[in-house]
């Protein structure tokens, strides 16, 4: 053997150019390590998922012809480090060169990079051949500006890729975004569909991880694992989404409910983010939804702007940026997370939803990352980075590429604005307005103060009050702070005084 090539848990494409030819003189290795499972805490799931996923793609490799190394969590020639392991089969197995894929989280990139620069033999870094965009394309096209629009970024990649057009380069329907049509709450028709994903059992799997000392937390759900092994089932699932819930997707994209955790969503994030789906094959699907009559085309424009728009814009903001972007923290937030982002004991019913369903899930949709969990941390003054940690950990398809972007820039507003034109906060109007959370809760929706009042009512106006010199002049702000101005100053002190002692008990809201 010659060649060693490096695949990451994350880079599970089967139809990457490294696979067209079967080599003699190349073998794959696959590695289950602890520098990866235990840099932050993660949900079992996601710990499960990754590995149950690399040991069914290298066993399809073997079957394919190639060499493939696997070395499992509990190998005991497993260093659990990635670079002390290739050292070591560099050693055993006479290897005179080593390729990887660009990995997509910094840490990794850097640390191979360091790896290539030092080795004594040659190490060579190939394109993961997944992306629509290169690493450094959005930085270009924002080169100078204070505010990076996912807008502006969304249409040149719709005119780039002739996604979503009609003659010319005019937007299909007559307007690039169709947002304001994709807000309605979810009163229980139509029915949401059922979740076809084939059931796995990851027993044998987990007693192993546990054995060999991995740290997790959330519901494993071994014995009835529902998350894609390979690009198969990812295809799969694909068409069931495509058929039965992109229709609808669209107009429920904002909802939550208790009843109806999925909705219309297509929970094909873990998928696109292994890379066993490649985002243009996604993209070209729903938009043949829409061309074939099967789909509205403010679902499928909803859809895409996901794929095509946010998800490579913020890809580009990752790279940007790093790595300084996750230790920012424009509000100087400290409190560390309550205790019941690790077990779902709340009182306030959107909270104990949104993080037991996280908790159960190792999934949540946007929204609910955004406007229930991410909007408390924001208001109550978490320790941004705590939250980064947790976001990265709980969620199946949190890679920090994705992730960071989302929690720090779009959630916790750590950057000042550079990725949000504004904090996406609310109180509880806008809670209720789009789920059943509030209905049976323990708190009042409509009151601001006493033991009973929402606690996001206080927290809202607080959080305005407190930020003041920072937020009053953002034009889009404009509207609650023309409401505090017409608050008397026994009132917005009453909100912060019912503020404060939230903040000191929030392990007990």
């Amino acid at each position: 053997m010659t060649t060693l090539r490096l695949i990451l848990g994350d880079q599970l494409n089967p139809h990457h150019p490294w696979f067209d030819d079967v080599r003699e003189d190349v073998a794959y290795v696959l590695m289950e390590v602890r520098q990866e499972t235990d840099y932050v805490l993660h949900h079992a799931q996601k710990i499960i998922a990754i590995f149950a996923a690399m040991r069914d793609f290298a066993q399809s490799l073997r079957a394919a012809g190639h060499r493939v190394h696997y070395l499992a969590i509990d190998d005991p020639d497993n260093a659990h480090a990635i670079t002390v392991n290739l050292d070591r089969l560099i050693a055993r197995d006479a290897v005179r060169t080593v390729e990887y894929q660009a990995p997509d989280e910094w840490r990794l990139d850097a640390q191979l990079a360091d790896y290539a620069q030092r080795s004594a033999i040659v190490c060579t870094c190939v394109d993961s051949a997944h992306f629509y965009t290169a690493r450094d394309e959005a930085a270009a096209i924002f080169a100078g500006r204070p505010h990076w629009l996912m807008e502006d970024f969304y249409r040149r990649m719709r005119i780039k890729h002739r996604v979503l057009l009609d003659a010319g380069d005019a937007p299909a329907g007559g307007q690039w975004n169709f947002d304001h049509d994709n807000r309605k709450p979810w009163r229980g028709k139509p029915q949401e569909p059922f979740d076809k994903r084939p059931l796995h059992d990851h027993g044998a799997l987990w007693d192993t991880i546990v054995a060999a000392g991995v740290k997790s937390f959330g519901r494993p759900q071994a014995s009835r694992f529902v998350w894609p092994l390979n690009r198969r089932e990812a295809l799969a699932h694909l068409d069931d989404f495509i058929d039965e819930a992109l229709p609808h997707f669209g107009d429920f994209q904002d909802a939550m409910n208790t009843v109806a955790p999925r909705l219309f969503h297509s929970l094909l994030s873990f998928a696109l983010n292994t890379k066993m789906l490649t985002p243009q094959e996604v993209v070209a699907r729903a938009e043949a939804a829409w061309r074939s009559g099967h789909a509205p085309l403010a679902a499928v424009e909803g859809f895409i702007r996901q794929i095509l728009g946010w998800r490579e814009y913020v890809r580009g903001v990752y790279w940007a940026h790093m790595p300084g972007y996750t230790e920012q923290n424009t509000f100087g937030h400290t409190l560390p997370l309550p205790g019941w982002f690790w077990d779902g004991k709340t009182r306030m019913r959107c909270l104990a939803h949104a993080v037991g369903q996280s908790l159960d899930d190792a999934h949540a949709h946007h929204i609910q990352r955004l406007m229930v969990i991410g909007n408390f941390a924001l208001l109550a003054g978490c320790d941004p980075q705590a939250v980064h940690a947790w976001y990265l950990g709980v969620y199946i398809d949190a890679f920090e590429w994705v992730e960071a972007p989302n929690t720090l820039g779009m959630s916790q507003f750590v950057d000042g604005g550079q990725l949000a034109t504004k904090p996406y906060v609310s109180s509880a109007a806008y809670i209720d307005r789009m789920s059943d959370y509030c209905k049976g809760c323990h708190y009042d929706k409509r009151a601001r103060l006493g033991e009973r009042a929402c606690p996001f009512n206080a927290l809202y106006w607080d959080f305005f009050l407190r930020n003041e010199a920072m937020l009053s002049v953002n034009r889009r702000l404009a509207m609650p702070y023309r409401q505090l101005a017409a608050m008397s100053a026994g009132d917005r002190a009453a909100l912060q005084a019912q503020a404060a002692d939230l903040r000191s008990r929030l392990d007990r809201l």
